[in-house]
């Protein structure tokens, strides 16, 4: 399929860029052609950035990158009203929200009040500034990033912030084979610098809308709900998955099949992307934190403990 063929090229076009990373790549479009948001956690220096970039780089679409610091204000982000003397009117100056690719750069170290500029462009995607509210042009993502160990300086991101993002993704350190390989390449440029592009704003629209379409049946659906309210009614945890949580595992467990050339969703599509889209989104109990468990390993628990159903294939 046409689709998939592009989906391909933009993967190979971005590890020209992030070496030894295919399956963070797969995550990361997974989320975009599910039109979802996105997250990325890990130590600095690892590429975080340079994977939001290449990924930007290789769509035809507008691109605005926001370097998140304890001075930005909410307006710095979604624009500001200003007076304009000459027709005695207020005039709307739009932010850099108003794009296609808004890349928020170390999102974590601004204020609670900044973060949260972006809780309704992010869930309705448009921005309310007095009376008017202005839309955004599709498709809009937000493709975050956050420094997991420095702690100075930063604030935690609110869980109402944290469920908008569809999924939380870590690169992690590359093997040293790897790593040469990255040492080699950079050694004289920044191969960034001569990414293509690859697919145009129509394509991405329009594969949004061929994974929307993807069959998710009725035991899927049922599926997914077990291992949610698993999540909220277990002791190990203070906060489980809310529906916005059910939705974005629905969503890309339908990506992920269609990425996978089916046009129908499979128990392994949710399974899979689980700890991927709901890690993020639990919040360990007192208990859990002192036994020392991991929100993964809650969720490792709860997907051993819920039998998945069998799909016979969809015509």
């Amino acid at each position: 399929m046409r689709e998939q063929d592009l989906i391909n090229s933009i993967i190979s076009n971005i590890e020209m860029v992030i070496i030894g990373k295919g399956t963070v790549i797969r995550q990361m479009i997974s989320a975009i052609i599910a039109d979802g948001h996105v997250l990325v956690e890990d130590v600095p220096g690892v590429g975080k950035t340079t994977l939001v970039k290449a990924l930007a780089k290789s769509m035809d679409l507008t691109f605005n990158r926001v370097q998140f610091t304890p001075d930005v204000l909410p307006s710095d982000i979604t624009g500001i009203s200003v007076y304009n003397q000459k027709s005695m009117e207020f005039e709307f100056k739009r932010g850099p929200v108003f794009t296609n690719v808004l890349l928020c750069d170390e999102i974590n170290r601004t204020s609670p009040k900044t973060q949260s500029a972006l809780l309704e462009v992010m869930e309705e995607y448009h921005v309310t500034e007095g009376d008017t509210t202005y839309n955004m042009e599709k498709p809009f993502f937000v493709l975050a990033t956050e420094n997991t160990v420095e702690h100075s300086g930063t604030y935690e991101l609110p869980e109402a912030q944290l469920d908008r993002f569809m999924i939380n993704i870590n690169i992690g350190y590359p093997s040293n084979e790897n790593e040469i390989r990255i040492l080699e390449l950079y050694r004289s440029s920044n191969p960034l610098n001569e990414l293509k592009t690859i697919v145009s704003r129509e394509d991405i629209l329009t594969i949004q809308e061929k994974v929307k379409e993807v069959y998710v049946s009725k035991e899927i659906n049922q599926y997914i709900i077990n291992i949610v309210d698993k999540t909220r009614n277990t002791s190990k945890l203070a906060l489980g998955v809310s529906t916005r949580g059910a939705l974005a595992l629905l969503r890309i467990a339908q990506a992920s099949a269609f990425m996978d050339g089916r046009d129908y969703v499979i128990p392994e599509d949710v399974k899979n992307n689980l700890n991927l889209v709901l890690a993020h989104r639990i919040k360990l109990s007192l208990r859990s934190k002192s036994e020392k468990y991991s929100r993964e390993d809650i969720l490792q628990e709860i997907k051993a403990s819920v039998k998945p159903p069998r799909i016979e294939n969809h015509v």
